[in-house]
């Protein structure tokens, strides 16, 4: 049972584990179980080293506090990120739409993913960037046409991802991939939390909050497609790999479709929330 953050200080990169608020680093972890876990987060995570660790868990100490750092994308190059559309009913009803019966997808570059606190760096020839709270999966085991009744056997953990869209982008391209693409359009995080952590990923209460004013606030049990059934249909498409990003689409109440609500702008302060994963928060940032 972990919660796992890439981090940095003082332009160090590195890794560690929260607990209460607290962070063990990955020296911390090293010197505490003379396991000499890998630099990379990612072999950490998904090469066998956490179980190394778990047997001397209790010896590791959180003595750093969270503000010591800056928290990174927990991962930083994952091979996909999968971004459903339409998978929750009053968000497809917003819009105008009726979820799909099987998983309709945008692949977001890994570039545009980026941490907690960082900003959102938004050109100012897009007009409508809009925002969009979501449950992301992580993916730890390679799988192809996997079973629904086996799919969370390849499920890592789980973090807060935000994607953003550029709406008027999407409209004139008539396609989501450039409008979702740009850098820093994912902000995720703040950390990813094992799987064993959460009894019921689809019992999580979603909120986000711009300025301090709540626009989204549902529930992941209003999904459409759940996580098996997303999971096994999309493996049917392409192999999963450890380290993917699945984020399972986001809930009523973006920008697009509500008159009340403005796109972003600058100097937006956007305040995402999952429950049992942490919290994020991001500002927006036009430029030339």
């Amino acid at each position: 049972m972990m919660k796992i953050a890439r981090i940095r200080k003082s332009d160090i990169e590195t890794y560690g584990l929260i607990r209460d608020g607290k962070i063990a680093t990955k020296d911390d972890i090293t010197d505490a179980t003379a396991v000499p876990i890998p630099i990379n987060v990612r072999d950490f995570l998904f090469d066998g080293w956490i179980k190394e660790i778990k047997t001397s868990f209790e010896k590791i100490p959180f003595n750093h506090d969270l503000s010591e750092f800056e928290l990174l994308a927990p991962l930083p190059n994952p091979q996909k990120i999968m971004c459903l559309a339409f998978n929750y009913l009053n968000h497809a009803k917003e819009q105008n739409l009726t979820p799909p019966s099987d998983p309709v997808i945008v692949m977001k570059p890994r570039t545009a993913l980026c941490g907690n606190s960082a900003d959102v760096i938004c050109p100012n020839f897009v007009k409508e960037p809009d925002y969009e709270v979501e449950l992301a999966v992580i993916l730890g085991k390679e799988c192809k046409n996997i079973s629904e009744e086996n799919a969370y056997d390849a499920v890592f953990g789980y973090m807060i991802l935000n994607d953003i869209s550029a709406r008027d982008i999407q409209f004139k391209d008539k396609q989501f991939t450039r409008a979702k693409s740009f850098d820093t359009f994912a902000p995720c995080g703040p950390w990813i939390t094992t799987k064993d952590e959460i009894d019921d990923p689809h019992n999580l209460r979603l909120l986000t909050k711009i300025n301090g004013n709540t626009r989204q606030d549902s529930s992941t049990k209003n999904m459409h497609l759940k996580i098996p059934q997303i999971i096994s249909r999309l493996s049917k498409v392409m192999t999963l790999e450890p380290g993917d990003i699945i984020s399972t689409g986001t809930p009523e109440g973006v920008a697009l479709g509500n008159p009340d609500f403005p796109f972003l702008k600058d100097g937006d302060l956007i305040e995402m929330e999952v429950e049992g994963l942490g919290a994020i928060k991001n500002t927006v940032r036009f430029v030339d």
